[in-house]
């Protein structure tokens, strides 16, 4: 009897000790269902037909030190971001530090108008949420023909990269962490 005990106690500690990177870097999040767009568009980014993107209805959890991507996003009139930005239905300038997070961060238009900080490069900015990276629709003209954002992403403006003081090849995508501020 001990030793079949024993033997389930190894294998439970073999499940969870299985587990725990998925907790570590939040790859919990596993996707909600797959987009496949029928045409193709002109743009670099666009998405292509007949390829499959990810969505997400979720994003890691929020810590004091939340790792993320962080992508350049230009929320001007005629700019990548597609249509005004869903807090306040404004276009912003990329003068201004403002970001969209993924549809798991962004929990519903929860953190709408509140700044987040955002650390990377040695330093540190604070910007203020203002639309969704959306995770689970993509590929239409709403959201630039561009594929949907994946569950980890902190798209910001322009401001909010030269705060940080990454410039050059370095833009495009960069690691960091982030929090609410």
């Amino acid at each position: 009897m001990l030793r079949s005990t024993g033997s389930c106690l190894l294998l439970v500690l073999a499940l969870a000790a299985s587990q725990l990177p998925l907790a570590v870097d939040g790859a919990g999040c596993v996707p909600s269902g797959t987009l496949r767009p029928s045409q193709n568009h002109s743009c670099e980014d666009c998405c292509k037909a007949g390829q499959a993107y990810p969505t997400y209805r979720c994003s890691p959890p929020v810590s004091s030190s939340t790792r993320a991507v962080m992508t350049l996003n230009d929320f001007g009139e005629g700019g990548d971001g597609g249509d005004p930005s869903e807090c306040d239905g404004m276009f912003h300038n990329n003068t201004e530090r403002v970001v969209a997070l993924s549809t798991g961060w962004y929990n519903g238009n929860s953190r709408c108008g509140r700044n987040i900080r955002i650390r990377a490069n040695g330093g540190s900015v604070l910007a203020k949420v203002v639309d969704e990276c959306d995770s689970l629709n993509g590929c239409d003209r709403e959201h630039a023909f561009q594929p949907p954002c994946r569950n980890n992403v902190v798209d910001a403006s322009k401001a909010v990269w030269n705060a940080l003081g990454i410039t050059g090849e370095e833009v495009g995508e960069y690691d960091i962490t982030w929090s609410d501020a």
